[in-house]
C-alpha cells in the first residue's frame, strides 16, 4: 500500500468524513473492507493496473489522505469495463446469462406493491417484451435530466430511475449533486479532466492581478488541489464570481515529468489535444466545474434492496455509500461491490418474485414523442439553474414553479416521469435547510447536525410526491426496508 500504512479502516474514515457523515456507516464499512479483495479479483480478470517493478502503483484522489487508488493511466473505468465485458461474454458463451442488446426500459412492472419485472423494447425492431423476476437497476446517474451539463454518457436518459420512482421506489438525497472542478465543454456534454491529473501533481490557479494564484494550496494547505471535490468546485466557483480573478480557472500540468505523461496520462493528453487543441504538457488547461456524479438515487439498504420488494439498485443510481459528497475512487468500487451484493441477495431469495415465462408484446411505438429533445433541454435548463453549486430558497422555488408549468401541459408518460423526478430533486434541495457537502445553501450557510444529519426522502404516493427524512446513525444500519 505504497508504504503509507493505509488500511480499510482509514479508507472508511476518509469516506465517512468526505461524505459529511451522511452515508450509511455500516454499509460503508462493508464496502471499504471488501475493497482490497475486489482490486485483486479485478487484476486476476485482466485489468492492467499500473505497476512498477512487479508491484501495483496507487495514487491519491480527492478527499483521500493516502495513495490508495489502483489505476490504469487516466482511463481506469474503460479498462475495468473491458475486463468485465470479456468475463460476461464468457458467461454468455457458457449459457449462464443472456444479453438483450439494443433494448430500452419502458416500465417497471408491479403487482400488489412489489416489483415483478420489466417491460422493454428493441430499439431496432420495435418489438416489446415483458421479462419477469427480480430487477437490479444499474442504470447510472441522472445525467439525462441535465442534457449537455454532465460528464456522464449521453446515452443515459434518466428514464430507468424515473420509472422506478413512478413505480413507487423511494429516493434519497436527490439534492446531492457532485460538481467536478475540472471539466470543459464538448458537443453534447462536458469532458472530464480526470482527478488523476491532480493526483500526479496538477495544480489549479486563477489569474489575479496579472499573476498566477494557486489558490487551493493557499486556502487548503493540508490537502491542496486534492481536497474533496465539493470543496474545490465551490472555491473555484466563488473565485470566478469575485471579479478580480478572471473568468477561467486553469489546471497547470506543465511541471509533470515526461515519464508521467508517457506512462500514466497519455490518454488524457490525447483527449485535450483532440478537443481543445491544447497540449497540457506545454500550456495550462482552461477548466470549470461541471456536474459529474449523483450521490442521491434509489434508497437502498445494506443489501441493496429498495423500498419496492423485488427491486434492487447498485452503482450511481443507488443512494448508499457516498453521503453528501463522493470521494475519488469510490464510484467504481461502489458499483462493483453493490452489484455483487445485490446479486447475492437476489440468489438468496429465489421465491421473492414468482417465476413466469417472458411474454412478447409485438411491435411497440417509439416512446419519445416529437419535440422530446427540446422539452428535455428545457427541463435540464430549469434544473441546472436551480441546482447549481450554490442554491437558495428563491431559486429553488422558481425552479419548482417552472417544472410545475411543464407538468401542467400534456406530456408523454416518459417525459412526465422525468419531470416528476426533477421536481423531487428540487423539493429535496429545498427541504434540506442547511449546507452540507454538495448542498450549499446561501440562505442556510451552516451545517446543522441536530436537525439534518438525516437522509432526505422522496416517494410517489397517490400521484403526488411525498417528502420525508430519516436520521443517519454513525454506526447503525439505516435500512430502507
Amino acid at each position: 500500500l505504497m508504504g503509507e500504512g493505509d488500511s480499510p479502516a482509514q479508507h472508511f474514515e476518509d469516506s465517512l468524513r468526505g461524505g459529511v457523515y451522511l452515508a450509511d456507516a455500516a454499509a460503508l464499512r462493508d464496502l471499504t473492507e471488501a475493497a482490497p479483495g475486489i482490486v485483486r479479483r479485478l487484476a486476476a480478470l485482466g485489468v492492467p493496473f499500473q505497476s512498477e517493478n512487479g508491484r501495483m502503483v496507487q495514487r491519491n484522489f480527492g478527499g483521500q489522505k493516502k495513495k490508495r487508488t489502483a489505476f490504469v493511466k487516466s482511463g481506469t473505468g474503460k479498462q475495468l469495463m473491458t475486463a468485465l465485458i470479456d468475463r460476461a461474454r464468457k458467461s454468455e458463451a457458457e449459457g449462464l446469462i443472456r444479453r438483450w442488446p439494443a433494448h430500452e426500459l419502458l416500465d417497471i412492472l408491479t403487482e400488489n406493491g412489489a416489483c415483478t419485472g420489466v417491460r422493454i423494447r428493441d430499439r431496432q425492431s420495435g418489438e416489446g417484451w415483458e421479462l419477469y423476476g427480480p430487477v437490479i437497476l444499474c442504470c447510472g446517474g441522472l445525467n439525462g435530466l441535465f442534457p449537455g451539463l454532465t460528464t456522464g454518457t449521453t446515452q443515459n436518459s434518466g428514464d430507468a430511475a424515473a420509472a422506478a420512482f413512478a413505480a413507487g421506489a423511494r429516493m434519497a438525497n436527490l439534492e446531492m449533486i457532485q460538481y467536478h472542478p475540472t471539466t470543459f465543454a464538448i458537443p453534447g456534454k462536458r469532458c472530464l479532466v480526470s482527478e488523476a491529473a491532480r493526483g500526479e501533481g496538477g495544480r489549479l490557479f486563477v489569474r489575479r492581478g496579472g499573476e498566477d494564484w494557486y489558490y487551493m494550496e493557499e486556502l487548503y494547505p493540508e490537502q491542496g488541489n486534492l481536497a474533496p471535490r465539493d470543496v474545490v468546485s465551490r472555491e473555484t466557483w466563488r473565485l470566478l464570481r469575485r471579479g478580480d480573478c478572471g473568468e477561467r480557472a486553469y489546471l497547470d500540468l506543465r511541471a509533470l515529468p515526461k515519464r508521467i505523461w508517457r506512462e500514466r496520462l497519455s490518454d488524457l493528453r490525447e483527449e485535450c489535444v483532440h478537443y481543445l487543441h491544447i497540449d497540457p504538457a506545454k500550456e495550462p488547461l482552461p477548466v470549470e466545474p461541471g456536474i459529474h456524479y449523483f450521490m442521491g438515487g434509489v434508497d437502498v439498504d445494506r443489501r441493496h434492496r429498495s423500498s419496492l420488494p423485488g427491486l434492487y439498485a447498485a452503482g450511481e443510481c443507488a443512494c448508499q455509500y457516498h453521503g453528501a459528497n463522493r470521494l475519488g475512487g469510490n464510484s467504481m468500487l461502489g458499483a462493483i461491490y453493490g452489484g455483487q451484493t445485490a446479486a447475492r441477495e437476489c440468489l438468496a431469495r429465489p421465491d421473492e418474485v414468482p417465476a413466469r415465462e417472458k411474454r412478447s408484446l409485438g411491435p411497440l411505438p417509439e416512446p419519445d414523442a416529437p419535440g422530446a429533445e427540446a422539452r428535455a433541454a428545457e427541463l435540464g435548463s430549469i434544473l441546472g439553474e436551480a441546482l447549481g453549486i450554490e442554491r437558495d430558497a428563491a431559486g429553488l422555488t422558481r425552479g419548482l414553479a417552472a417544472v410545475d408549468r411543464l407538468l401542467a401541459a400534456p406530456l408523454p408518460e416518459r417525459e412526465r416521469r422525468r419531470a416528476l423526478l426533477g421536481k423531487a430533486m428540487l423539493l429535496s434541495a429545498l427541504e434540506r435547510r442547511e449546507s452540507r457537502g454538495a448542498q450549499l445553501r446561501s440562505d442556510y450557510p451552516e451545517r446543522d447536525d441536530r436537525q439534518w444529519r438525516a437522509a432526505t426522502l422522496a416517494e410517489m404516493k397517490d400521484g403526488k410526491i411525498v417528502m420525508g427524512r430519516r436520521p443517519v446513525e454513525e454506526n447503525g444500519d439505516e435500512a430502507a426496508v
